[in-house]
């Protein structure tokens, strides 16, 4: 499937800023197999003084911004056209929980995709002994990875009501289990910290949903802002998997990637400093259409 991706993220400011420094992290990602960039460029207002890119640990494209002149706003925006696969899930060849980590004991990559990385507490993600226990009781009776995996992720959706006002972007993972409300970042911080504490390696995505659901479908939640989803680690045969609790379902061609790292300080679309004082306003807005 062929997408157009259009995002703006603008940011008003009480005071003028004299400085700042940016890291942005928005652009789809190429991932091999499963979804290709055609096309994608990055403009901002005002225009940097000075502009890099690199690529960091996690494979994600990131752009470095430095302002040094006076300036009392930010926009970025991203336009973007991503081919998506359309895949069916594969077989369920992971093993089971004990017999994972016995895998994990023998798998001595430590290269940025290795099951290690997501298997501990992360800066935004701690392991939460009152999210284990709720993960064990949901996955008692799978007997597979995969299937454990897709068990608490329709728990989640099941259990926890999308609810925007009920939390923020500082939102800790057991802040927003005891309240059971939250937005797709909460859930996919919940069903990490679940995963761990079950020995599952786990990680968070960043990306987009689809604008435009198919006919007789119902539109998905968070379709008007950037998506937040989960990586599972199902074993050496399967390897990663891609799991949306908000929406409660395996991700698939209607997800598009833009990267993914441990939890979401690895992946925010924007992180910086900035020589001002006061606080600012901010606007997101994204579209995803499907081009017939």
């Amino acid at each position: 499937m062929l997408y157009d991706v259009r995002l703006e993220l603008h940011y008003d400011y009480d005071a003028i800023v004299h400085g700042g420094r940016h890291l942005i992290r928005v652009a789809p990602a190429t991932v091999p197999g499963v979804q290709r960039v055609v096309a994608a460029g990055l403009s901002f207002e005002p225009r940097p003084q000075r502009e890099s890119s690199f690529t960091d640990f996690f494979g994600n494209s990131v752009t470095r911004l430095t302002y040094l002149a006076p300036h009392d706003h930010l926009s970025i925006r991203l336009t973007a056209r991503v081919q998506v696969e359309d895949l069916h899930p594969p077989a369920d060849l992971s093993p089971s929980r004990a017999g994972l980590q016995q895998e994990i004991a023998r798998y001595w990559s430590v290269q940025p995709d290795s099951p290690h990385h997501f298997l501990a507490a992360s800066p935004r993600v701690q392991l939460v002994p009152a999210i284990t226990e709720y993960a064990e009781q949901v996955t008692a009776e799978m007997p597979s990875v995969m299937t454990a995996a897709l068990a608490l992720c329709m728990a989640i959706h099941r259990n926890f009501a999308y609810d925007p006002k009920a939390t923020d972007v500082e939102t800790k993972p057991a802040e927003a289990f005891a309240l059971r409300k939250g937005v797709c970042q909460d859930f996919a911080h919940v069903m990490i910290a679940g995963l761990r504490g079950l020995g599952i390696p786990a990680g968070y995505v960043s990306g987009f949903l689809r604008t435009n659901p198919p006919p007789g479908k119902p539109r998905l939640e968070g379709a008007d802002a950037m998506h937040a989803w989960v990586r599972a680690w199902c074993g050496q045969h399967v390897g990663w998997m891609e799991f949306d609790p908000t929406n409660a379902m395996i991700a698939g061609p209607d997800h598009i990637s833009i990267g993914h790292g441990r939890d979401y300080a690895d992946i925010s679309p924007i992180v910086g400093v900035l020589k001002t004082h006061g606080s600012h306003e901010t606007r997101q807005s994204v579209d995803v259409v499907r081009v017939e």
